[in-house]
C-alpha cells in the first residue's frame, strides 16, 4: 500500500508541491497579520493595522487550513527524506511539525489574551515563544518555494 502511495506521489510529484506550497503560502498572510496586529503593538503600543471582522475571518479560515498544509508539506519532505537522508530536510521537518505544539497548545488566542490582559496563567514569555514557532515557518516556505521551482524548471517530474 505505501508503495503505491509513493509511487502515485512521485509521479504527481508537480502537483503535490505546487499545492503544498499553495497551501503554505496562505500562512504569510497569518504572519503579516501576527507581525502588523500583534507584535508591533507590543513594541511600540500601536498595531500597524487591525483586521475588520470579514478580515478576521479570512485569518480564522487560514489558521484551519494550517493542518492539510502541515501535512501536505510534511509529505514533501517525507518524500525526499525517503529517497535519502538529509539534515537539512530532516531540521525542516521539525521545524515544520514544531507548528502542532503550537496549534494545539498556545494557540494565537493565548498569545493576544496574553498580550491584551498582560497575562494568564502562564508566563507572557510562553506567547513569545508561540510567535517564534509560528516564524519557523519561512526558511521551510521558502525551500518548499525553491523545491517548487526546481520541479517546473526540470518537469522531470509529470502530472498525470
Amino acid at each position: 500500500m505505501w508503495r503505491a502511495f509513493w509511487a502515485w506521489y512521485e509521479r504527481t510529484y508537480l502537483l503535490q508541491v505546487g499545492t503544498a506550497l499553495a497551501l503554505f503560502l496562505f500562512q504569510v498572510v497569518h504572519l503579516v497579520w501576527l507581525f502588523g496586529e500583534v507584535v508591533w503593538e507590543q513594541f511600540f503600543g500601536l498595531p500597524l493595522f487591525v483586521l475588520s471582522p470579514p478580515h478576521q475571518l479570512f485569518v480564522v479560515f487560514i489558521d484551519y487550513i494550517e493542518i492539510p498544509t502541515l501535512i501536505s508539506v510534511s509529505l514533501v519532505y517525507l518524500n525526499e527524506l525517503r529517497q535519502r537522508w538529509s539534515g537539512k530536510n530532516t531540521l525542516y521537518l521539525l521545524l515544520l511539525n514544531s507548528q502542532w505544539f503550537h496549534l494545539f497548545w498556545i494557540t494565537d488566542e493565548f498569545v493576544v489574551t496574553t498580550f491584551n490582559s498582560g497575562g494568564t496563567v502562564l508566563p507572557v514569555w510562553l506567547a513569545w515563544v508561540a510567535i517564534g514557532i509560528d516564524y519557523l515557518e519561512l526558511p521551510v516556505m521558502y525551500d518548499t518555494t525553491h523545491k517548487f521551482f526546481s520541479a517546473l524548471r526540470t518537469r522531470s517530474r509529470i502530472v498525470v
